[in-house]
């Protein structure tokens, strides 16, 4: 995230965060809204806001932006602990929820009519407990592997389902002369997807590894179905698929070679598309999305980064009109909003909420897996522990330089640091 640029939808001056301020004489109040402030996300929060206070016009919505990554975070936390969060804000979902100590700082809108449209199965990455403490912010995006699907149709290849029909495409993509998957090291975190993307195929065949792993009870290196990312990375390296020079390719330079249909496969998050199609707009229909293949076709689906949310201090001044926003940001017309000004890469979390006739390929193939109940979120939505080590060890096993088995044994070591630095219990 870029900068900490301030932006006001509002003719009102934005006070002093908001939350403190008392209706104005002729009943209109003003709601301070901090979010993020990469560009994506501003134009997110503008289109809610214009479109919310459009259909309300007692209630202004004054936006205050923040840093990104562990800056933003932590003014995030410190505001709420000193009770000077702006009315409501933007926040990550899943576990680094349980961060903000929500039982003390937000307000629980369990049960509230407010969580009426949101999908079920988003509820739980805002949920600490048995309470619910946010709303959808955005659309979805999947993980898996991003493919040229131009290729796939000159080669009549069909989308694969199990791993060892993803390893064949490969092998006739490569007789036919295109690079089979795209690898850009370069980027290091770019090489944690076969791994992360994974966690699909982890969860269905052990349920409750979530939950064991994060009580230091489950294993990479003695969960084999957890340790199959890793053999994933070293598959596709050992029989020769990835593009020249992938130790030093870009995720920009990767994302060039899938659109242009240099590189059939790109093990990939559906939410970096969208800078690509300023210079091949083609990428919009040419490139699609699909899980990373188990071993049971039965059981193919895929895993989903879910969207951040929105949420409510327990100091804001103006409960009823921050509700009432979380209720329209919960609603296909939110969605509608957003499609005007953002192109989604993932569906909405929202009952009712439609993708747009021209979205994007990706977003309709997640759409799909979300229809047919075949999605999990990934590992860092439902536990706390990731490992800060992960993208150099993905490196050195995509690069043929560290085994599998050796890999998962080090990502153990590296994660059990973290979950003690966190206090979890079990370690």
């Amino acid at each position: 995230m870029l900068g900490t640029a301030l932006a006001v939808l509002t003719t009102a001056a934005l006070t002093s965060c908001g939350s403190g301020s008392q209706p104005a004489a002729d009943g209109s109040v003003t709601l301070s809204f901090m979010t993020g402030s990469d560009q994506s996300t501003v134009d997110t929060t503008k289109a809610l806001a214009n479109a919310f206070m459009r259909a309300n016009p007692k209630i202004k919505v004054a936006i205050e932006t923040q840093p990104g990554g562990s800056e933003g975070d932590n003014i995030v936390k410190t505001r709420l602990s000193t009770g000077e969060m702006t009315d409501v804000f933007w926040y990550n979902s899943g576990s680094l929820l349980q961060a903000l100590n929500p039982a003390q700082t937000l307000v629980d809108l369990t049960g509230d009519p407010v969580l009426a449209n949101v999908q079920p199965d988003y509820l739980p990455v805002v949920t600490q407990g048995d309470h619910a403490y946010g709303v959808p912010a955005s659309a979805a995006s999947g993980g898996g592997i991003l493919y040229n699907r131009k290729v796939y149709e000159k080669l009549g290849l069909r989308v694969p389902t199990t791993w060892d029909e993803f390893m064949a495409n490969n092998e006739k993509i490569k007789a036919a002369g295109i690079t089979p998957v795209i690898s850009t090291f370069k980027d290091t975190w770019t090489s944690q997807l076969f791994v992360l993307a994974d966690f699909y195929n982890v969860q269905a065949a052990v349920p409750g590894f979530a939950k064991d792993y994060t009580a230091g009870k489950a294993k990479f290196a003695t969960t084999p179905a957890a340790q199959a990312g890793f053999q994933h990375l070293a598959d596709v390296h050992a029989k020769g698929y990835l593009n020249k020079g992938f130790g030093s390719a870009t995720l920009d330079q990767g994302l060039k070679l899938l659109a242009e249909g240099k590189g059939a496969h790109y093990p990939m998050l559906t939410a970096v598309l969208p800078p690509v199609l300023a210079t091949s707009p083609q990428a919009a229909t040419d490139v699609g999305f699909f899980g990373v293949p188990g071993t049971d076709a039965a059981k193919n689906g895929a895993s989903v980064w879910e969207p951040p949310a929105i949420y409510i201090p327990k100091t804001t001044k103006h409960l009823d009109a921050a509700k009432k926003f979380l209720a329209f940001v919960a609603s296909p017309a939110a969605a509608d909003a957003i499609n005007e000004v953002v192109q989604p890469t993932g569906p909405y979390r929202v009952k009712g909420a439609k993708l747009p006739d021209n979205a994007l390929q990706v977003a309709k193939d997640v759409q799909a897996y979300i229809d047919k109940g075949a999605t999990a979120p990934a590992l860092e939505f439902v536990s706390p522990v990731k490992g800060p080590s992960l993208e150099q060890i993905t490196v050195a096993v995509g690069s043929g330089l560290t085994s599998p088995a050796e890999a998962a044994a080090q990502y153990d070591k590296d994660v059990e640091k973290q979950a003690k630095q966190l206090g979890l219990t079990g370690w």
